[in-house]
């Protein structure tokens, strides 16, 4: 077996172990459109460890359906590096939006940077 295949294996096997386990990072701001329901109750995405190690930085793009009560109903991923998008999909379906007198959908953005 070569080295490179080794060593591609060795990140893959890091990856999936850090998205299956989870990690405790620090937080990071999610925020919405203008124009969309406010957030009541914001949950921060923990910054994974594997890409706080691997200096991945940047945005991952949420879309959410709201209920109009104000909970998350869905949220899938519409963009945003791999390692990012789950830390987001997983704080994101703990927000709760302001009422609304029906189901809307948005997209939420969050924003991860070796600074914070």
């Amino acid at each position: 077996m070569s080295t490179r295949s080794k060593w591609t294996r060795m990140i893959l096997a890091a990856a999936t172990a850090s998205l299956v386990l989870g990690s405790v990072g620090f937080a990071q701001s999610g925020s919405t459109e203008e124009g969309k329901r406010k957030v009541k109750t914001r949950v921060a995405p923990a910054y994974p460890e594997l890409a706080k190690r691997m200096n991945v930085t940047g945005r991952a793009k949420i879309e959410v359906i709201i209920t109009p009560d104000g909970r998350v109903k869905s949220t899938r991923a519409v963009g945003g590096h791999p390692l990012l998008v789950q830390a987001c999909l997983d704080a994101v379906k703990e927000w709760k939006f302001v009422a609304a007198p029906e189901e809307t959908t948005q997209v939420v953005e969050c924003e991860f940077s070796g600074n914070n």
